[in-house]
């Protein structure tokens, strides 16, 4: 039986999560998480502690699953994620119909773009299509015209931050099929299609960064990722009860909400900062002022990522919220108030087999990688063509989503 694995590789934490494909679905067979190191904010600053770290992750699946691992669909997030719009255009010869070569053609006349020396393709999406000046085309093979149009959003990535991840991942004896953007997995994971179709942005919060990505008419129309994430809170509490990162973190987590008008004033807790004092009594309430001023700050960037995209107006299903960090209490309602939209907290839902573990918002990028492998392990490369939207079930889905974020290799 054949297999697909996703290798997420975050600033937290490295998850490699084995499926077998089965008939219309993946049955997780294995899983392996180990503490990230080696990473900062998206970024690596040290290939040998993430090779090992990567390692032991794979390991831990490998022993999980009872397979070998030696290829991998990986994420990719960090600030150095850039994104662009272009257009390409393509005539069509003769009295005929526009067949999928002609889509390609298109998309690759779009993908023609001059972009710096030091970043690469990693995504190249097509939004619409127009044909003879008819815009909003949504599956134009088939139909008639002398003009084909496409309207295509183009991801970049860091050339030196790809190859140094590439670099540590095959130190690990794994070979990268696909690098795959954060908010895409996660996306695929999470969205219902109505989400998808009526326009939503999925928000990734991580340790290191928070990854977007906005959805409209059922493809991605916008995505960007802002170097601020849930270590940023964790730093904060450090400084501020000038604790140990780690007390920090667990403190965050036990203690922790994103809304301090929503806690008790008389609610304590006991903490032992450095040096040799004695524990100290925290009111919950003060580190929820700490912890709501920088989600706050969080969401106002987000909210000025969105506007500068210009598709504030149409993002009728409001956000979709997971990555780790979403689980801290009360950040969906402190989304809701600063967005002005509704909000709804997600997390992978449609698992079988070893799923149970995995149902956290933690693990959306890394099951979204399973699904979206699955697709491009079923199919040669070739034979997905972008674009098309003759899709149903759960592998139509599936196709559909494909189709329309990978582009082919150079």
């Amino acid at each position: 039986m054949s297999k697909v694995v996703g290798l997420d590789v975050g600033t937290h934490k490295i998850c490699t999560i084995v499926g077998e494909v089965r008939p219309n679905d993946i049955f997780v067979v294995g899983a392996g998480i180990e503490p990230s190191r080696g990473m900062k904010k998206g970024v690596v600053n040290d290939i040998q502690q993430l090779t090992a770290a990567i390692s032991a992750s794979v390991h831990k699946a490998e022993r999980s699953s009872g397979y070998d691992i030696t290829r991998a669909f990986v994420s990719v997030a960090g600030s150095h994620i850039a994104s662009l719009t272009s257009r390409g255009m393509v005539g069509i010869v003769g009295q005929r119909s526009i067949r999928p070569d002609d889509l390609e053609k298109a998309m690759e006349a779009a993908r023609a773009i001059a972009i710096p020396h030091n970043r690469e393709v990693l995504h190249v999406v097509p939004r619409s299509y127009t044909l003879d000046g008819q815009e909003g085309v949504r599956s134009p093979v088939g139909m008639h015209a002398f003009r084909l149009e496409v309207d295509a959003h183009i991801i970049t990535a860091s050339s030196t931050s790809i190859a140094n991840l590439e670099q540590a991942i095959q130190a690990a004896g794994v070979y990268v099929d696909r690098f795959i953007l954060n908010p895409l997995a996660a996306g695929d994971a999470i969205l219902t299609p109505q989400e998808r179709e009526g326009g939503v942005v999925v928000i990734d919060i991580g340790g290191g960064t928070t990854d977007l990505a906005i959805f409209i008419e059922g493809t991605v129309w916008h995505t960007a990722v802002i170097p601020v994430g849930g270590d940023h809170i964790t730093n904060d509490i450090t400084y501020w009860m000038k604790v140990p990162f780690e007390l920090a973190e667990a403190v965050k987590i036990q203690h922790g909400h994103a809304q301090a008008r929503a806690v008790s004033s008389l609610e304590t807790f006991l903490v032992e900062p450095f040096g040799d004092g004695m524990p100290i009594e925290v009111k919950r309430n003060d580190l929820a002022m700490v912890i709501e001023a920088r989600v706050e700050e969080m969401f106002e960037l987000v909210k000025k990522e969105i506007k500068r995209s210009g598709y504030d107006g149409l993002l009728r299903a409001g956000a979709v919220i997971t990555g780790g960090c979403s689980q801290l209490p009360g950040i969906a309602d402190v989304a809701a108030r600063i967005l002005d939209c509704p909000v709804r907290l997600a997390k992978p839902e449609r698992l079988t087999g070893m799923a149970d573990a995995l149902r956290n918002p933690s693990y959306s990028t890394s099951v979204g990688l399973l699904r979206l492998g699955l697709e491009m392990q079923a199919l040669p490369e070739k034979e997905i063509p972008n674009g098309s939207n003759a899709a149903s079930g759960i592998t139509g889905l599936l196709n559909n989503l494909l189709r329309r974020l990978l582009p082919d290799e150079e």
